[in-house]
């Protein structure tokens, strides 16, 4: 019985860690997503020249190149960090995920 309990623990504990690499996951992609298309947005601003516009909402105005690049920048830095922080987050859950899978084999053993 105990051996089952601690089977069933483990498969539990898999169970919130597929969930938790899913999650995780599916917020990288998203952040992933966002980081490409400003870099995007910094390119065409780059070969911009004369005036530039930002959308706001459904209307768009007129805005300041080096405002908006800087902005835009700032933007990048901050996904990146983003970035970062999930990926270590990511190799935390897959470490987990290893000394389960260990752990469950020694169990069977």
């Amino acid at each position: 019985m105990t051996n089952e309990k601690l089977t069933k623990e483990d498969i539990r504990e898999f169970q919130i860690l597929e969930h938790n690499m899913h999650h995780i996951l599916m917020q990288k992609q998203a952040v992933q997503i966002e980081l490409s298309e400003t870099v995007n947005a910094l390119n065409e601003l780059e070969k911009a020249s004369g005036e530039v516009y930002r959308v706001m909402g459904q209307v768009m105005m007129r805005a300041d190149k080096a405002s908006l690049r800087k902005e835009l920048e700032e933007k990048k830095r901050v996904l990146e960090l983003k970035m970062g922080a999930i990926e270590k987050q990511e190799n935390i859950f897959e470490m987990k995920a290893e000394q389960l899978r260990k752990s469950h084999e020694q169990k069977v053993k």
